[in-house]
């Protein structure tokens, strides 16, 4: 596990390769990248928050708090462990770069654009035996169940579910959204469950009380006792300098619940597809686990994904029309916008910006072969010839520039874009549809656990103040509570 003091001096792991290498002297540790900052203060939140949940959770005093308090924990251990990771990958790939300068340069390989992962509309069916719920027999058993999605180091989380053997499926509502992601990109999604005590776990503990007392002590005082405890008309009154009323007894103690790991899976850009489909669970809880729900062993959702090449032009600028078999600098001048699956051609600049339809549009696809024209005789300006196979013939449009620097710019632009569309693939070939997230609410209290007698203020003067340590504003300081509260409010 990862301390605060220890990312001060270096994120390189005992035993990694960035590590034997400064143990060696072979050389110095890399300084920090203009992204690193920003991972680093993302580590050290997480820290923070994690150490004011342990606080926190002692003091909890309804059941809604422990369990938020504790998804809040799984939460943050995920994110210090993605960030030190992540911190530890970049620094080797810098340590890589420097010892390896040559292959930088103008000559490199383009590297991919980043794009938007959502996940949306997940459901996950359950399967109840027949006899619980059909003929809703058996003990009533509860869990409260969330999703933790993870791409790179950057993690979200689901609004926490209750389960109960009343529900067919799981549902998250709304959308996640992954802005940063590439091509590579590895959504882990992780089912954490964690057991309910039911709903007469605690509410017949005084009424037990005020039997066993009455049982012990004789008939006479064990009358008073109980009417003591119930808070009726027979109940002793209060002698000087105390108050009278009912017998209070302190609430029952809030169980902190446990999460655990009930099933994950990885999807990939193999999976994106522009609506719902099914994917594969590995289970990895057994039926004897107190968080155990009876899953499917299926998760269905919609993924989409939608590179930055499809909304952000590659290149754009004039370029003439040459065309086939013609000669010279003659041509139509058209103002091109290389972006998505084509390269579309307007009469002028203002067309594109109105939104009017293109005169021409050029297909790219990911068997799109360019290539340069050099600048010949009479006067012809170099450019690009852009090649498409159609109907099983070969069809070629030729672009002139006004320069030679406009033209090679222009070829960067179509390797770049090239690649982008190679390494997206699907995700090129329509736009898909990217949807919004919902604002974030808060946690929903938890249906009543303890007995009437505990919910129900007692009447008459005020009694004695709880017990210490069940007040959530006696142990817990105000610095904890504004760290936990602007945590939330700024993640999402």
């Amino acid at each position: 596990m990862y301390r605060r003091d220890e990312w001060s001096r270096a994120a390189a792991a005992e035993g990694s390769a960035l590590d034997m290498e400064q143990r060696r002297g072979c050389c110095c540790p890399p300084a920090p990248a203009p992204q690193e900052p920003e991972l680093q203060r993302a580590l050290e939140r997480a820290l923070r928050v994690r150490e004011g949940a342990r606080r926190l959770l002692p003091a909890c005093s309804r059941p809604e708090q422990a369990l938020e308090t504790t998804k809040t924990l799984v939460l943050c251990e995920a994110r210090v462990v993605a960030a030190g990771g992540e911190l530890q990958r970049r620094q080797e790939a810098r340590l890589r770069g420097a010892r390896r300068p040559s292959q930088g340069g103008p000559g490199a390989e383009p590297v991919p654009c980043r794009g938007t992962v959502c996940i949306s509309d997940l459901r996950i069916p359950l399967m109840w035996k027949d006899t619980e719920y059909f003929r809703n027999k058996g003990e009533l058993h509860r869990c409260a169940v969330f999703l933790l999605l993870q791409v790179g180091a950057e993690i979200h989380d689901t609004p926490t579910v209750l389960v109960d053997r009343t529900l067919t499926d799981i549902c998250f509502e709304g959308a996640v959204l992954f802005p940063e992601a590439g091509p590579d990109f590895e959504l882990r999604l992780e089912l954490y469950s964690a057991g309910l005590p039911g709903p007469g776990a605690q509410g017949s503990a005084p009424r037990k009380l005020a039997s066993r007392l009455s049982t012990s002590l004789g008939r006479s005082s064990g009358r008073r006792a109980r009417a003591a405890m119930d808070g009726g008309p027979a109940s002793p009154p209060g002698t000087a300098g105390t108050a009278t009323g009912a017998l209070l007894l302190p609430p029952p103690g809030v169980p902190c619940p446990r999460f655990q790991l009930l099933a994950h899976t990885t999807l990939s850009l193999a999976q994106v597809h522009d609506g719902f489909r099914t994917h594969d669970l590995v289970i990895a809880a057994d039926e004897q686990s107190p968080c155990w729900v009876p899953l499917y062993g299926r998760v269905c959702c919609r993924l989409a994904a939608r590179p930055s090449c499809m909304d952000t032009p590659a290149a754009t600028g004039t370029l003439r029309l040459q065309a086939p078999g013609a000669e010279g600098p003659g041509g139509t001048p058209l103002f091109c916008v290389l972006r998505g699956p084509g390269l579309l051609c307007y009469g002028s600049a203002s067309e594109a910006e109105a939104g009017q339809e293109p005169t021409l549009t050029i297909a790219v696809t990911k068997d799109t072969r360019v290539r340069a024209l050099q600048a010949g005789g009479q006067g012809q300006p170099p450019g690009v010839a852009v090649t498409n196979r159609l109907g099983g013939e070969e069809v070629t449009h030729g672009l002139l520039a006004e320069s030679t620097a406009e033209a090679q710019r222009w070829l960067q632009a179509w390797g770049q874009h090239l690649c982008d569309l190679a390494q997206w693939k699907q995700c090129c070939e329509e736009l898909m549809r990217i949807e919004e997230p919902p604002p974030r609410r808060p946690p929903a209290p938890l249906p009543p656990q303890g007995s009437l007698y505990h919910q129900t203020a007692p009447p008459g003067p005020p009694g004695p103040p709880p017990a210490e340590g069940l007040l959530l504003q006696e142990n817990v300081s105000a610095e904890i509570r504004a760290l936990l509260s602007s945590y939330y409010s700024d993640s999402y």
